[in-house]
C-alpha cells in the first residue's frame, strides 16, 4: 500500500508538473530578449500594469513589425478565427455546424476579392511597407513559439498570415455592418404577401407594384429567403467572434469645457466576445508618436489619440447593400434578363474542408449585378436568383492608405482627405484636436440609384430599378467641422447631407442621439473627465416611455386587480431607466416582446418573425404599432375572431405578467433589472460545454440596455435576457491634458487563457470604471511591469 500510494504521489505530481509546464509554455512573455529578423535596431517593448504594450522603435518599420510580433503573442487564435471566419473556413477547424457560415463567406466573394484587391496595391507605399512589416512580426512569432492552447484542442496547423487575411477580414467588418440581408427579406414579404396598411407601421414609402415586375415571389423563394437572412444572423452568433452594432461619440470645443480644450468621448458598440476585439498599444518612432486601439490583422489603430489629436468612429449605417431579384429565362436557367437581353451566369467551384468529413463542393454563381446570394444554400433552391450588389466589391476602397493616413491626420485637411479614402464600409469619424478644432465625416462612398427606387426592398433586376449611375462626390456626404453650437454628437441616428439628398440606410432610432444632445446642448454645463463619463454610463431612454405612452389609457381599462394595477402605474412614472435594481425596465423589456410576439408572430410566421427580432427596423415600428389603434396588426390571424388593440394589449400584458413570475419570481419587487439582465463574454470555444467553464468571463448583472448612452443591449426576447452587445471600450480625451487619457476594456488585453490579464478589468468595466491610458515617458516608466527587448537577429 505504501509503494502504491508513493507511485500514485509520484503520478499526480508528474501530471501536475507537466499540465503547469503545458500552460506556462503558452503564456506571453513581457519581460527578457528576443531576436527577431529583419529588424534594423533594437525595440523596446514596456507592458504596464493592464499589459498594454509600449513600444518605441527607431523607424517605422521595426516599429510596425514589433507590433505585429506582440500582438500575435496575446490575440494569436482571435486572429486565426477572424481570418477563417472571414475566408470561409471555419468549418475545417470547428465542423459541419459552421458548413453554413462558411458557405455565407464564401457567397459573399470576400476571399476573391481580397486577393484581387491586394494585386492592384503599390507594394512601395508606406501603408503596404508598414503592413507587410506588421504581418512578417505575426509570422516569426508564430514560427517560433508554442501553438495557443486553442490550436491544440482543434487541431490547427499555423500557416503564415498575409495581406490578403488583412482585407478579408476588413470585408467581414464590413459585412457586419451590412443590415440589408437581415432586413430586405422580411420586409419584402410584409409589402408583397401582407400589404401596404401591414407595410405602413415600418415607416417606408409604399411602391405597390410587385418585386418582379407582376410576379410574386413563390413560396420556395420566401424559404430560401428566410434561410439567407437565419444564416446571416447566426453565422456571427456561432462564431463567437465580434460583430459591430453601433456606437456613440462626441467631441465638444474648448468654449463647452472646462479645460477649454476639446474634449473628445467615444465608445464603439460592438459584440461582446473573449478576447475583446481591440488591442491596445502605444507606438512610438522618430515623428510618430500614437495610442491607439487596433483590430486583429491591422496594423493600423481604429481608434487612436496623441498629444495633438485624436479620434473615434461610429457606423454611418448607409445602406450599401441591395439585393436584386432576377428574371430567369424559362428556357435556359442559367440565364437572366440584363439591359433588354438573356445574360449567362457565370459559375466557379470551390471547395469547403470539413474536420472530420468529406469535403463539400460548393457552385457559386454571379450575375451583373453581382454574386447569386441564394448559393448561401448550397443548392439551388426556389425559381428566382437573389443577387447582392456590395459597395465592398464595387468600390476602389483604398482602406489601407485612409487609416494609414488617419493615423497621422494632425489637421482638419488630413482628416477630410482620410476620410474620402474610407469607402466601405461606411463610418462616422469624429475628431479634435489640441489647437481647438472638432470634426465629423460621414466616411462611405455614396451609390447613385435610379430616383424613386427604395432599396429597403428586394429589386427587381429585369429593369433598371438595380442600375447605380455612379457615386456622389465625398462633399455630398454628411460632416461638420467647428460647428457654432460647440458639439458633435453621433449615436448612429440618421445624418443630413449638405445637400439635403436622401441616404438610405438602417438607422437606430433618435432616442440614444436625442438623449446625448438634450444634455450636451446645455449652455450652462462645463464639460470634463468626470460628467464624461456619467454621460457614458447613463442608463435611461425616451424609447420606453414612448412606446409605453400610447398604451396607458388602453391598459388602465383592461387591468383591474389592485397588485398589477400598482405596476402598471409604476411602469406610468417610469422614466426609461435602466438600473440595476429597476423593476419597471425588467417589466417593460417582457412587455416589449410580447406586443411584438402577440402582434405580428401570427403574421410572419415564426421564421420571419424571428429574423424581424434582430433587426433595427422593429425599433421603428413597435411605437407607431403602439400608437395606431387600427392598425391590421392587432388582430390574430389564428382566431376566428377579429381581435381590438385592446384585446391583444391585454392579452400581452397577461402573458408577460406570468412569464415574469415564473423566471423571476412570484414577488415583482424581486424583478431587479440586474438580475434578469447579464453579461457573459463569450469565448468562441466557450459554446461546448465544459469549455464554458474554462474560457468564458461572467455572468455580470449588467445595468443599461436597449438604446441607452450605455448600450449594454440584449435581444428583444422573453426574460431573462443576455447582453449581446455594447461598449467594446470607453475613451475619454482631454485635450488640455491628452497625456492622461482614460479607457477600460470589457475583458482584458490579453487573449491567452491563465494569463493575469485575460480578465483583470471585466469587473471595473462592469462597475461603470475607467483606468489610466499612459503616455508621457514618465508614467510609462513608472507603470512598467515588464520589458521586452525585441533584438535584430544576429
Amino acid at each position: 500500500m505504501k509503494r502504491t500510494l508513493t507511485v500514485l504521489a509520484v503520478v499526480v505530481t508528474a501530471v501536475a508538473a507537466g499540465a503547469t509546464w503545458y500552460v506556462h509554455s503558452k503564456q506571453p512573455v513581457r519581460d527578457g530578449q528576443a531576436q527577431i529578423a529583419h529588424l534594423q535596431a533594437a525595440v523596446s517593448v514596456r507592458y504596464d500594469e493592464r499589459g498594454v504594450p509600449h513600444i518605441k522603435a527607431q523607424n517605422e518599420a521595426d516599429m510596425y513589425r514589433a507590433l505585429g510580433y506582440v500582438h500575435a503573442q496575446d490575440r494569436l487564435f482571435q486572429m486565426e478565427m477572424l481570418r477563417r471566419l472571414a475566408r470561409g473556413e471555419l468549418a475545417e477547424v470547428l465542423g459541419a455546424k459552421l458548413l453554413d457560415t462558411d458557405r455565407l463567406f464564401r457567397t459573399l466573394r470576400i476571399r476573391e476579392h481580397a486577393d484581387e484587391y491586394v494585386t492592384k496595391l503599390d507594394k512601395q507605399s508606406p501603408s503596404w511597407l508598414a503592413l507587410e512589416a506588421y504581418l512578417d512580426g505575426i509570422n516569426q512569432y508564430q514560427a517560433s513559439h508554442a501553438k495557443p492552447v486553442e490550436f491544440d484542442l482543434l487541431g490547427i496547423e499555423p500557416r503564415p498570415f498575409t495581406a490578403e487575411d488583412t482585407v478579408s477580414v476588413a470585408g467581414y467588418m464590413a459585412y457586419s455592418f451590412a443590415a440589408a440581408l437581415r432586413t430586405e427579406p422580411v420586409l419584402t414579404y410584409v409589402r408583397d404577401e401582407l400589404g401596404a396598411n401591414y407595410l405602413k407601421v415600418f415607416d417606408l414609402d409604399w411602391h405597390p407594384q410587385g418585386v418582379v415586375g407582376q410576379a410574386s415571389l413563390a413560396a420556395s423563394d420566401w424559404k430560401d429567403l428566410n434561410a439567407i437572412a437565419r444564416i446571416s444572423q447566426q453565422a456571427l452568433v456561432e462564431a463567437g467572434l465580434p460583430q459591430f452594432e453601433g456606437s456613440n461619440a462626441w467631441a465638444i470645443a474648448g468654449n463647452r469645457s472646462q479645460s477649454g480644450k476639446p474634449l473628445l468621448a467615444g465608445d464603439p458598440h460592438i459584440r461582446f466576445a473573449v478576447p475583446a476585439v481591440w488591442y491596445e498599444a502605444q507606438l512610438s518612432a522618430p515623428g510618430f508618436e500614437l495610442y491607439g486601439h487596433h483590430q486583429a490583422l491591422n496594423p493600423f489603430a481604429s481608434l487612436g489619440h496623441n498629444l495633438d489629436f485624436g479620434w473615434s468612429l461610429t457606423m454611418f449605417q448607409n445602406d450599401d447593400l441591395d439585393l436584386i431579384a432576377e428574371k430567369v429565362n424559362p428556357a435556359n436557367a442559367n440565364q437572366v434578363w440584363f439591359n433588354g437581353q438573356w445574360v449567362e451566369l457565370t459559375t466557379s467551384e470551390q471547395e469547403i474542408r470539413v474536420k472530420g468529413e468529406a469535403a463539400v463542393k460548393l457552385t457559386l454563381r454571379q450575375s451583373p449585378h453581382g454574386p447569386i446570394i441564394n448559393d448561401a444554400l448550397g443548392v439551388s433552391g426556389g425559381n428566382t436568383p437573389i443577387a447582392m450588389w456590395w459597395a465592398f466589391l464595387e468600390t476602389e476602397n483604398p482602406l489601407l492608405d485612409g487609416f494609414y493616413q488617419l493615423n497621422r491626420a494632425d489637421s482638419l485637411a488630413k482628416m477630410r482627405s482620410a476620410a474620402a479614402k474610407i469607402q466601405a464600409p461606411g463610418l462616422n469619424l469624429v475628431w479634435a484636436n489640441a489647437k481647438g478644432d472638432i470634426g465629423w465625416w460621414a466616411a462611405a462612398q455614396l451609390p447613385k440609384r435610379p430616383a424613386g427606387v427604395n432599396p429597403n426592398f428586394i429589386l427587381d433586376g429585369s429593369t433598371t430599378e438595380a442600375d447605380k449611375n455612379g457615386f456622389y462626390p465625398f462633399s455630398d456626404n454628411p460632416q461638420e467641422e467647428n460647428p457654432a453650437r460647440g458639439y458633435i454628437v453621433s449615436a448612429n441616428f440618421q445624418p443630413v447631407s449638405p445637400t439635403a439628398m436622401g441616404i438610405p440606410g438602417y438607422y437606430n432610432l433618435p432616442d440614444r442621439g436625442q438623449r446625448l444632445n438634450q444634455q450636451l446642448a446645455d449652455n450652462s454645463v462645463k464639460w470634463n473627465l468626470d460628467n464624461s463619463q456619467a454621460l457614458q454610463l447613463d442608463t435611461a431612454t425616451g424609447y420606453g416611455p414612448r412606446l409605453v405612452a400610447p398604451l396607458l389609457p388602453v391598459l388602465r381599462e383592461v387591468v383591474t386587480a389592485p397588485e398589477e394595477r400598482a405596476l402598471l402605474e409604476q411602469l406610468a412614472t417610469w422614466q426609461g431607466d435602466h438600473p440595476l435594481g429597476s423593476t419597471s425596465a425588467t417589466l417593460f423589456n417582457q412587455l416589449l416582446f410580447q406586443l411584438a410576439d402577440s402582434a405580428m408572430h401570427d403574421e410572419l410566421g415564426d421564421a420571419f418573425f424571428d429574423n424581424l427580432l434582430s433587426t433595427r427596423v422593429l425599433d421603428v415600428a413597435l411605437p407607431r404599432l403602439t400608437a395606431d389603434a387600427d392598425s391590421p396588426w392587432w388582430d390574430n390571424r389564428n382566431t376566428p375572431a377579429q381581435e381590438s388593440r385592446a384585446d391583444t394589449v391585454k392579452a400581452a400584458w397577461q402573458t408577460s405578467l406570468a412569464h415574469l413570475k415564473q423566471t423571476q419570481g412570484n414577488d415583482p419587487a424581486g424583478w431587479d433589472w440586474g438580475k434578469a439582465h447579464t453579461l457573459t463574454l463569450g469565448h468562441p470555444l466557450g459554446q461546448q460545454k465544459p469549455l464554458d467553464k474554462l474560457f468564458n468571463v461572467g455572468p455580470f448583472a449588467a445595468p443599461g440596455g436597449h438604446e441607452t448612452p450605455n448600450n449594454l443591449s440584449a435581444r428583444v426576447g422573453p426574460a431573462p435576457w443576455q447582453v449581446v452587445y455594447g461598449p467594446s471600450t470607453r475613451r475619454l480625451i482631454d485635450f488640455a491634458d491628452p497625456a492622461h487619457s482614460l479607457g477600460i476594456n470589457p475583458v482584458g488585453q490579453s487573449g491567452v487563457r491563465f494569463d493575469q490579464h485575460y480578465a483583470d478589468q471585466a469587473e471595473t468595466y462592469m462597475q461603470g470604471g475607467y483606468l489610466p491610458q499612459h503616455f508621457e515617458e514618465s508614467e510609462v516608466a513608472a507603470n512598467t511591469k515588464g520589458t521586452l527587448k525585441l533584438m535584430p537577429a544576429q
